[in-house]
This record gives C-alpha cells, structure tokens and sequence, in this order.
C-alpha cells in the first residue's frame, strides 16, 4: 500500500513540475515598461536600437510600418495595408525589461508591444513572384566569421557615404539590409548562401541613381563598383535574379498607441 501511494505521489509530482516548466518555457515575453509618444514636429533622422545592455530597446522618430518591418525582418513593401498615419506619424518608445534578454527574445517583446500597445493584427500570404536569391559566390565567402558575445550594437553602420561597416551580422539580416538598398527593384532577397554564422565585413560601392550620370557623383564613388559588383568583389557573394516565394504581411487592424 505504502509503494502505490508513493508511487502515485510521485507521479502526481513529477505532472506538476512538467507543467510548471511548460508554463515558464511558454511565458510571454514583454516589456516591463513602455513609454511611447508622437515624436517631435521637425524632427531629422530616426533609430531602432537595442539598449546598450540587452534589456530594452530605443526608438527615435521612426513610423510604426518601419519598427514591424525591422521586428518581423519583412521589407516595408511587403507590409501591405493599414492606414495612413501607418507611414506619416512618427514616434519615440522607451521599453524596459526586467533584465538583459537575446536580441531575438527583445524582438519578441517588441512585437508584443506592437499587438499590446498599437492592436496590431495581421496574416500572412506568400505568392510567387520575382526575387534575388543571395548565394556564395564560386570564389567562396570573403567575410570574416565573428564568434563573439552579443553586444546589442546596430549590425551593419556606415561611417562615411556608401561605405558600410558589417559587425557580428547574421545572414538573415543581411537579406534584410540588401532588400532596403535596393527598395527601387521590388524584389525580396532570399537567403541561400549556406552561411549559418555571423561576420564581419567592410562593403563600398557606388549608388546607382538613374537621374544622376555616375560619371558626376561626388568624390571616389565614380571609381567603385556598384553595388551586385561590390558583393561579389569584397564580400564573396552574388545576388541572382529568381521566381519564389514572397511573404506578404497583410495588416488587418491597427490602432494608435494606447496611453502610457
């Protein structure tokens, strides 16, 4: 009697803590606190950055359709929907957390406070269309693999014009970046290059601008590759034209901040 009792005791015990871990590993994670405003009249410039420390994030006169392109790693043209304020209002956010957290746990956050916050609900769609695939060139990667500790800096910064300093950066958002340098070709860049690390790189070219000769740009950026040359050259990769799958967010509601 006394080992059917135990035995069930235990049993009983072990369900509990089971469940107790599901519950803590399915927690959802939000900020502590979040202040958001309009952002200033006049205003120039605007970020979207991780606090120094890994426990919140910081955003300076930035449109919400920008801070859900960043979150969800889908280029702004592929946010389809919403109203108009979704673009031309600007705001600030301070958001805390209660300690440091992984810039992919802060980005959950982050898109629960657009959910909480803004009442943001969306689906997805994926139609066939015309993309550039990212892939490693014959010649092999050029970029350096960096192993170190996540330091909650911005990935890629450009210390002069059209030159870009890549730091710890993963190639997803690689794919990112390249699909806002070239916004004009509507082409989503897809990830195919096998690289399953972060690196470091240096990236200089020249801009294509249709309405300027390039023979007129200012400085040395007559002298430097564009910009499919450029990844090739310095970094050891090629952008091809492709058909496949493009996912599209489809925004179904969205509010403006509730109060703070």
């Amino acid at each position: 009697m006394f080992r059917s009792r135990f035995r069930i005791f235990s049993l009983i015990s072990g369900l509990m803590c089971f469940f107790v871990a599901q519950g803590q590993e399915t927690a959802r994670l939000t900020f502590d606190v979040a202040a958001i405003r309009l952002s200033q009249p006049g205003t120039r410039n605007g970020s979207i950055k991780p606090l120094p420390g890994g426990n919140g994030y910081a955003v300076q006169n930035m449109p919400v359709r920008s801070m859900i392109s960043l979150m969800y790693k889908v280029p702004g043209k592929q946010i389809t929907g919403g109203p108009e304020w979704l673009d031309s209002e600007r705001y600030d956010i301070v958001a805390k957390a209660d300690r440091a957290y992984s810039l992919d746990d802060l980005h959950v956050m982050f898109q629960n406070l657009l959910a909480d916050r803004f009442n943001l609900k969306f689906h997805k769609e994926t139609k066939e269309g015309p993309v550039y695939a990212l892939m490693a060139d014959k010649s092999g990667s050029k970029m350096k693999i960096n192993e170190s500790e996540q330091d909650f800096k911005i990935p890629i910064t450009s210390p002069q014009y059209y030159v870009y300093v890549g730091t710890r950066v993963p190639m997803p958002y690689l794919c990112w970046w390249l699909e806002q340098q070239l916004g004009a070709e509507q082409r989503p860049v897809i990830n195919r290059t096998g690289l399953d690390k972060n690196y470091d790189f240096k990236l200089s070219f020249a801009p294509d601008l249709p309405d300027i000769p390039r023979e007129k740009l200012p400085g040395d950026l007559p002298d430097r590759p564009l910009l499919f040359d450029a990844l090739r050259e310095q970094l050891g990769l090629k952008l091809q034209a492709q058909t496949g799958p493009v996912e599209y967010y489809v925004i179904d509601h969205v509010e403006k901040p509730s109060a703070n």
